[in-house]
């Protein structure tokens, strides 16, 4: 009877071991495919606000903000990166349009989500278990789009002179 005992124990450490790995594999599946559908949005976040200051240029008639915004559409993925940064760099010597603020912002918030994801999957890809296993190898190794702060800011109303009082005034005297 002891012996059961043994034999038990084994079968409840080897259903444990099995359920973390089985976990620890869908997890690296998932982060992986978060990490593509984030990768995918910010490409879509990125042309979106291409065109979006393609089509504000082309109405100011101002060439160089056309031209880095036609390079950020036409760009392909080695060059995309200094397209980008070229882009932001136009946009932010330009007054922005409120259509390219709410695509800055847009960008901004996709281009935070994507560095997360990618951060936690490659996270779980230095886990000595899924190294071991090879859990990650369906996968490529996402990677971090490294491109300037996208966050424009917008120009302020020229500030009202102050009000003067006449209760002010003769406090002032």
């Amino acid at each position: 009877m002891p012996s059961m005992w043994w034999v038990a124990g084994a079968i409840a450490v080897a259903a444990l071991l099995s359920a973390y790995l089985i976990w620890t594999a869908s997890r690296v599946e998932r982060l992986h495919l978060r990490a593509a559908a984030a990768a995918r949005a910010l490409d879509a976040h990125l042309l979106r606000r291409a065109a979006a200051a393609a089509v504000v240029a082309e109405a100011r008639g101002a060439l160089e903000l056309y031209a880095a915004a036609r390079i950020a559409l036409d760009a392909g993925p080695e060059e995309r990166e200094a397209a980008e940064n070229d882009l932001t760099r136009q946009l932010r010597v330009t007054e922005p349009d409120d259509e390219v603020l709410a695509a800055n912002r847009r960008l901004a918030v996709a281009r935070q989500v994507h560095t997360d994801l990618v951060r936690d999957a490659l996270s779980a890809r230095r886990r000595w278990v899924v190294r071991l296993l090879r859990m990650s190898r369906r996968h490529p190794e996402p990677g971090y789009f490294d491109i300037d702060d996208p966050i424009l800011l917008a120009v302020p109303a020229p500030a009202a002179p102050p009000v003067v009082t006449p209760l002010a005034a003769e406090q002032a005297t």
